[in-house]
């Protein structure tokens, strides 16, 4: 498999099978999970970077507990768009992933995933500031994944009235 399209990505999925989304920072990697019809994301775990086998070896390993069979990565894009270096570490991390492991991968562009979960954790949930800390990254690949569920559930209501 390869980087796909999120619009191809539920069909390049075994049945029944979940995503993980991740939000790749610079010191961690948060991780979220959906249900197996993909339509809800949920944050899982946050994993500290160290050396990528580890991280690797930890992520496949969610994903056999999760019964998972994809990625959606986050895609830190620009405001104007463009892709600067923090884009380009994503798209490494998701090649060396491929020479592990087989499996489809997509990207969602994360541009304002932290942003408005920060914003949600300090306003809805009254969270102290290392509170947040704590969790804003699993949070924020629960957004991204949510993102790329609802636009998979869009293309498929689309696909099925014909358009």
């Amino acid at each position: 498999m390869a980087v796909i399209d999120i619009t191809e990505l539920a069909g390049a999925l075994a049945p029944r099978r979940a995503l993980l989304g991740l939000d790749l920072g610079e010191k961690t990697i948060g991780v979220a999970v959906s249900d197996i019809s993909l339509t809800i994301a949920s944050p899982l775990e946050l994993i500290k970077k160290s050396k990528f086998t580890l991280e690797a070896e930890r992520l496949f390993k969610l994903m056999a507990l999760r019964e998972a069979d994809g990625l959606v990565i986050g895609l830190p894009v620009n405001m104007d768009g463009t892709e600067g270096p923090r884009c380009q570490s994503c798209r490494a991390f998701a090649r060396n992933i491929l020479r592990l492991r087989d499996m489809p991968i997509a990207f969602w562009d994360e541009r304002w995933s932290s942003s408005v979960m920060n914003r949600f954790l300090i306003e809805e949930a009254d969270l102290t500031r290392a509170k947040r800390a704590e969790v804003i990254d699993r949070f924020a690949a629960a957004y991204i994944l949510q993102g790329a569920l609802d636009r998979l559930r869009n293309e498929g209501s689309k696909d099925a009235a014909g358009g």
